[in-house]
Parts: C-alpha cells; structure tokens; sequence
C-alpha cells in the first residue's frame, strides 16, 4: 500500500505526464472513431472549404491574447457545421486538421504537451457538437466548453508562471480563457441564430 501511495505520490509531483498520457488516449479514441467515417469527395471538399473559412475567419480578430487566443468574427462556426454535417467523426477529422494549421498560423509553444492541449485536442473537441444536431444551440455550447476545458488544462499545467503574484493557477487560467472563449462563445450563437443552419447542412 505504502508502494502505490509513493507511486501515485511521483505521479502527482508530475502532471505534465499525466496530461500527456491524457491527451494522448483522447486522440487515440478520435482518431479509432474516424477511423469508422465514411469519407468520400465530396466530404473530403466540404471539410476542405469550412477549413478554409475557418482560416480566414480566424485573421478577422476582433482580440488577440498575449499569449494565444483570440476573438474572431466567428472562427469556430465551420468547424461547428462539420461536426453538425458529419457527426463527432467528422468533427474530430476537421478539428485535427485546423489544430495543425491553427498551429501554423498562430503558434505559442512552450513544449510538446502543451502544444497538444492548445491546438488539436481543442478544436478536435468542438466535434463533440456532432452529438447534439438536433439541438444546435447545446451542440454549440458543449463544443466550446469541451475546448475550453482543453486550454484550461493548459494553463493551469503550463502557464502558471504567468499568473500574478498570489494568484492561483487555476484562477488565472480560467479567467483568462474565459475571457475570450465566452466572447467567441457569444459570438457564435449570434450567427447561430441568423444563419439559415438547417438549410446550410442540407447543402453540404
């Protein structure tokens, strides 16, 4: 018993190994559930469009954080429609992708796992809206809550140094995701709510 308490004790004294055997089980699990995707052209040029948006989207900033993360005009609605179009699969597929491009376009890397954290589990995680197609708004809102908690992770592993002297870790790093994934969040539901989305996904 003493042995496992020291173990786990070893365990606990590293989180970044933690968190990458975490993240590492949640792209093995993505990647076993697009592997039951059926793909054919014309997904493969749906997804290759919306990720092409969500690039262009991604430059229209209305705020960029200090050290990663930004308001867009939307960013993340393309992806969203993917995941609603295809399901979770198809969802984890483009949000892979745009992590990897996203890590292009944007990067902050600090090391490997944090790189996992903040650029494709994230957007892979806005695949989870794939689940709720028939209800869009709650789609949306696990979506961005699921990648929320990814960047959380993030910082609270990775970035506490950047917190303010006294302040938590946690505190920080909740504070300052939120601060611009609950605009984004906003944001979204907005042009949720004027697109025709129903109409949109029947066209894709």
């Amino acid at each position: 018993m003493t042995e496992i308490s020291g173990k786990l004790t070893v365990i606990a004294a590293s989180p970044s190994s933690v968190f990458s055997l975490l993240g590492l089980l949640l792209l093995i699990l993505a990647f076993l559930y697009i592997k039951k995707l059926k793909i054919d052209l014309k997904m493969l040029i749906n997804i290759a469009l919306m990720l092409a948006l969500a690039f262009i989207l991604h430059l229209l900033r209305l705020y960029h954080m200090p050290q990663g993360g930004s308001v867009t005009l939307g960013g993340m609605i393309p992806l969203l429609l993917i995941a609603f179009r295809y399901g979770p699969g198809g969802g984890y597929l483009a949000g892979f992708a745009y992590g990897m491009i996203n890590l292009l376009q944007d990067p902050f890397i600090l090391q490997p796992v944090q790189v996992l954290f903040d650029y494709p589990l994230p957007y892979m995680a806005l695949g989870l809206a794939g689940y709720f197609k028939n209800r869009i708004y709650l789609g949306v809102l696990i979506g961005i809550t699921a990648r929320f908690l990814c960047h959380f992770i993030s910082g609270v592993a990775f970035f506490g140094s950047y917190a303010p002297a006294g302040m938590s870790p946690y505190w920080y790093s909740l504070i300052f995701n939120a601060s611009y994934l609950l605009p984004e969040l906003i944001i979204c539901l907005l042009i949720i709510r004027v697109l025709p989305i129903r109409q949109l996904l029947h066209k894709m």
